[in-house]
């Protein structure tokens, strides 16, 4: 009775914010995109720059000098809570909204650039690099942005018709609650990403990078 309750609450969700959603995927898509043709726009200096930098940390992880699994996770899943208690309180404020759709975007051109970086710079052993650094926790952790984003949105759009248009008598505590439970949820879905990132992709990172040497 539950499962099915919380698959109808879910599918209704989506139903409400279809259009949203689609917006907020095409901006983070958008944001990607624009990730990867700022890398074409470094100069030749600051692409050594950067590559010697990536390269002196691709070093350590081949040599085994990185932080304990379990100090990697802590400060993984720290920021990533952070992240997402931000975007829950920019969805409280009715000045949050651009705000909100500010960060996705950066989230885009961080995502577009590290690979796009990669594969400029390394060809196929870059590919292969941002294969198994890059996509798998993006897997899931841009589709629990995209939904705290969008849930983050509609919520602030609910605020900002609370504040201006005072015929709305849509009661404030259920959806607040419904927002917040969401949010807390993709909070504890993060775990995985968190986990992944330090107990899983330094092993498969030191695996691609000694086959470029």
């Amino acid at each position: 009775m539950h499962v099915n309750k919380i698959k109808r609450s879910i599918r209704l969700h989506v139903q409400e914010n279809y259009s949203l959603y689609a917006f907020v995927t095409v901006l983070f898509l958008m944001g990607i995109i624009f990730g990867a043709v700022i890398v074409n726009s470094l100069t030749d200096a600051q692409r050594h720059d950067l590559f010697t930098y990536v390269s002196r940390f691709f070093g350590q992880v081949s040599d085994g000098n990185f932080a304990r699994a379990a100090d990697m996770f802590h400060q993984s899943y720290s920021y990533y809570l952070k992240y997402v208690a931000i975007m829950w309180l920019l969805g409280l404020s009715v000045i949050g909204l651009p705000i909100i759709l500010i960060l996705l975007f950066v989230k885009g051109i961080v995502v577009g650039f590290t690979v796009g970086f990669l594969v400029n710079q390394m060809g196929w052993h870059g590919f292969l690099l941002s294969f198994v650094s890059v996509l798998p926790q993006n897997l899931v952790l841009v589709p629990c942005f995209i939904i705290v984003t969008a849930a983050s949105i509609s919520f602030s759009i609910k605020m900002i018709r609370k504040q201006f248009m005072k015929r709305t008598n849509e009661p404030f505590f259920p959806s607040f609650l419904k927002y917040s439970c969401l949010i807390i949820g993709m909070g504890i879905f993060l775990i995985i990403v968190s986990a992944f990132e330090a107990y899983v992709s330094p092993g498969l990172m030191k695996s691609v990078i000694s086959l470029t040497r």
